[in-house]
């Protein structure tokens, strides 16, 4: 009787070991795909502010009495790099809106400066600041989705069990700078 209890309870704690380590396993993989995540958005961001400085300087070969325009964007740009050095989602989330809230009125200089508007060099910025933008968004999106699986695993039996023991806690979601 003794014999069988102590395989019972050898049992019990052979598979008490195999779900914490499959749920810490589990759980540390999908933080894994979160920083991920992340990280792509933080590529697209930088990507994106790589391009502000040749727009600037295309945009102020043909539109000098703009300056506003151009330091504003010049900063947002500043803020996007400093954003994608931190942690905070949020704060990358604020420099992007600032950043496209900057880029309309330059955008939008194509209609004021019709030689600006043929140049080949401002029409191929904008296509490759389309294109980036069309990644960033399924960077955003990655990252989201990322997070909604990490965050599941978090508040669902039974690895919410093992989270505490795993220091990981569940992470915020990228919101649209819109």
């Amino acid at each position: 009787m003794v014999r069988l209890l102590l395989v019972i309870v050898l049992a019990l704690a052979l598979a008490a070991l195999v779900i914490f380590v499959l749920g810490y396993n589990r759980i540390r993989s999908a933080e894994v795909r979160v920083a991920e995540a992340l990280s792509g958005i933080d590529v697209e961001l930088t990507r994106r502010a790589s391009l502000i400085p040749s727009l600037v300087h295309t945009v102020q070969t043909f539109a000098v009495h703009e300056k506003g325009i151009l330091d504003h964007v010049t900063s947002a740009r500043a803020a996007v790099t400093s954003a994608t050095s931190g942690k905070s989602v949020a704060q990358r989330s604020a420099a992007e809106k600032d950043l496209d809230t900057a880029l309309v009125p330059l955008l939008a200089l194509g209609q004021s400066y019709p030689q600006l508007n043929s140049s080949n060099n401002f029409l191929n910025l904008q296509d490759n600041l389309a294109d980036t933008e069309n990644k960033l968004a399924f960077a955003r999106q990655y990252y989201n989705d990322s997070v909604a699986t990490l965050n599941g695993l978090l508040s669902t039996i039974p690895w919410m069990f093992v989270a505490p023991l795993t220091g990981v806690a569940e992470h915020e979601y990228y919101q649209t700078p819109r």
